[in-house]
Parts: C-alpha cells; sequence; structure tokens
C-alpha cells in the first residue's frame, strides 16, 4: 500500500539529515504537554516560546522553566513592539536569566501597530545591550524566503543586513528562523541570495510539522504564508480532502535535494507543531528511525 506524504520515510541520507539538531515552537498554555514528549525530544533541543498577546511574562517564565526541567533548551520570544518600558524589559530578562538559565533569546518586532513601549522593532532592541547585560549569548532573529504581506522585500533585506551589523558588533552569536512555507523554490532562492550577501549565519527553515489541512491552511493565513493550489499540490496537500493530515516529507525532500552547502551554508529545520507536538516529534522518528 502506498503511504501518504505525512508518513511516507523520506528517501535520501540528505533528506533524513536535515532532520538532526531541528528546533520546535509552542506558546506558553502548551507547557502541560511537555511531561508527554520527554521520551521523544532530544536533550538539548532549542524549544522556542511564543510571546503572545494574550499571554502573560509569568506564564511564558513559567513554561520556559518547565522546559528546562524536561531537559530542552528554552529560547524565549521577545516582541520588542508589545514591551511597555525598559523596566519590564530588564525584568523579564532577569527572571529567565535566575529561573531557568535562558541564554538565548528570539528577537521580533511583533505585529502592534504602535509600539507599546520604547522599541519600534527588533533592531532598536538589539541595540540597547540589554541582551548581552543579562547573559543572552546567542539571538534568533526572523527572515522572510516567501516575503512579508505588510512590509516590501527591499526594506525586509535592509533590517536583516542591519540586525546583521549590530549582533555582529555586540559579539552576540545569531541564527536566523524563517516564516514556515510550503515550496522549496523560495526557500533555496533566498538563501543563495543571502550568502551572496555575505549573510553567513545559520539559518532554521520554518516547517509545518504534520497537521490537519483545514488547520494548516487557516494559520497560512494567519501568518500571511503564500498557499496557492499548484504550491500546496507540491506540498501533497489534496484541497478535496480538507479533513486529511499533511506532512513536511515533500517540502524536506525537495529542500534536501536543491541543498548545496557551499551556496547555501549551514542549513537547520524549524518545526511549528501547531499545537501538537508530539506528532511532530512522532512524525520527525518515524523518518530517522
Amino acid at each position: 500500500m502506498t503511504q501518504p506524504p505525512c508518513s511516507r520515510p523520506l528517501s535520501a541520507p540528505q533528506a533524513t539529515s536535515l532532520l538532526q539538531h531541528y528546533s520546535l515552537e509552542m506558546t506558553a498554555r502548551e507547557a502541560p504537554a511537555l511531561a508527554a514528549i520527554r521520551s521523544l525530544a532530544v536533550p538539548g533541543t532549542p524549544l522556542n516560546i511564543t510571546f503572545l498577546p494574550n499571554e502573560q511574562d509569568q506564564a511564558r517564565l513559567q513554561a520556559a522553566v518547565q522546559a528546562h526541567a524536561q531537559g530542552l533548551l528554552p529560547v524565549p520570544h521577545l516582541a520588542a513592539r508589545r514591551i511597555p518600558s525598559e523596566t519590564s524589559l530588564r525584568s523579564y530578562l532577569a527572571q529567565l536569566r535566575e529561573q531557568a538559565d535562558i541564554q538565548r533569546v528570539f528577537v521580533i518586532a511583533g505585529d502592534p501597530p504602535r509600539p507599546a513601549g520604547p522599541y519600534q522593532d527588533a533592531l532598536a532592541l538589539i541595540q540597547t545591550g540589554l541582551l548581552a547585560e543579562y547573559g543572552i549569548r546567542h539571538v534568533s532573529i526572523s527572515g522572510y524566503p516567501d516575503g512579508h504581506p505588510q512590509i516590501p522585500a527591499a526594506q525586509l533585506w535592509a533590517a536583516l543586513h542591519d540586525k546583521h551589523r549590530a549582533l555582529t558588533r555586540q559579539g552576540h552569536d545569531y541564527e536566523i528562523i524563517t516564516q514556515f512555507g510550503f515550496d522549496a523554490a523560495p526557500i533555496l532562492a533566498w538563501l543563495e541570495r543571502l550568502r551572496a550577501e555575505s549573510i553567513t549565519a545559520p539559518v532554521r527553515i520554518g516547517v509545518p510539522g504534520p497537521v490537519g489541512v483545514h488547520k494548516l491552511l487557516r494559520y497560512a493565513a494567519t501568518c500571511g504564508v503564500g498557499a496557492s493550489a499548484g504550491i500546496l499540490r507540491k506540498y501533497g496537500v489534496s484541497l478535496s480532502r480538507l479533513f486529511d493530515t499533511a506532512g513536511p516529507g515533500l517540502l524536506l525532500q525537495a529542500l534536501s535535494d536543491g541543498l548545496e552547502p557551499a551556496r547555501h551554508g549551514m542549513v537547520r529545520l524549524h518545526f511549528f507543531p501547531f499545537g501538537d507536538m508530539e506528532r511532530t516529534l512522532r512524525w520527525i522518528l518515524a523518518q530517522t528511525a
């Protein structure tokens, strides 16, 4: 029997190797699920903790503490435009360091049209120097191979170069985490341009975990990710079967077929489980068994 795209093992060693050193993402409210994945996740796996407007710092902090206790590497998001003051940022960074030994963060601008405090964007927060002051050694920043629905491409590239220079001047290690996508072609083209512009930082490609197609399309619309019928077919999604589960196998196979380290640099994966880390981790284990 032919296996569906969500469960068919990847067919080449290079494709399987992409699944090494992956990272995951979760919201603070998903922290109770961490106990269930303890035996599934590789110890030391980076686990990004989102900065949602309807969650409080205390909930994010407790999620980081729980992840650290489970042997994972919590990476809290800092949404610059949602932070109300320098005092608030200092307090949060101090608690993260003291209670969860945080040395990594993911700095994003955040969505509000007007900043809640003094930080207009991710660059403004990075330039304060507060991250190093509170023991942050490694910083993640955003990348957009598919573009951004509200920001011109030239502005995205300029911001990426500005953050690269600021982080390099401050001595931070850093990596780029991209939005999730469905099509390997723009990802590979974006990686090639990134290296041509002398940005050599490791890149984590955003990948949707195996999830119901209806939910997948809803998240894509919310995140402004391009999802035309043609692209979805290449990803393995059947629009006539919206309650099937779609997995990233076809995308990862296409990426692995096209990746060339000399042209594309160091590339890893960042999984968006959309609320089901256990299913995502079991999918990864099935590919590497």
